[in-house]
Formats: C-alpha cells, structure tokens, sequence
C-alpha cells in the first residue's frame, strides 16, 4: 500500500498515464481509501487546466498601420525639445 507521501510523488505519472499496471492499480487501490487524496489529484488536475488555459496563446487583433505610426511620430516629437 502507498502512502500519502507516495501518492503525491507518482501524481505527475499517474495522470500522464506512465505508470505500470502494477503500480497504476495500487495507486487507484489508495485513492479508494484516502478521500485527501482524492482531492488533492481533483485539485492537481484542476491547477493543471488553469495553467494550460493561462499559457495557451490568444489571438491578439491587428494594430492600425495608422495607430503606429502617430505613436511612432509622437515619440520622435518627444526628443525634440525647444
């Protein structure tokens, strides 16, 4: 039988399905008894699915031509003091 400890340790390969039969069913044995457990893979997975939604890259829309350049004009500008 795992511990807790253990559980957590094979979190990672459990959940990307590298684990042994072997092993993989004396995980899932574990999780039958230890509700913390339980939760704490439920609450893994769900950090999981915000990490790949905070990463995931969003189309971001197309700057005007127009808009740089007036911003690009504008920064010269600055320089010129008088």
């Amino acid at each position: 039988m795992l511990t807790c400890r253990e559980v957590a340790e094979f979190l990672a390969a459990y959940l990307d399905g590298e684990l042994p039969d072997e092993q993989r069913a004396t995980f899932e044995e574990h999780l039958d008894l230890c509700p913390p457990c339980v939760h704490y893979l439920e609450e893994y997975r769900h950090t999981i699915d915000l990490g790949k939604k905070a990463c995931k890259e969003e189309r971001r829309p197309e700057v005007p031509e127009s808009l740089i350049r007036a911003i690009l004009a504008s920064r010269s500008n600055d320089g010129r003091k008088s």
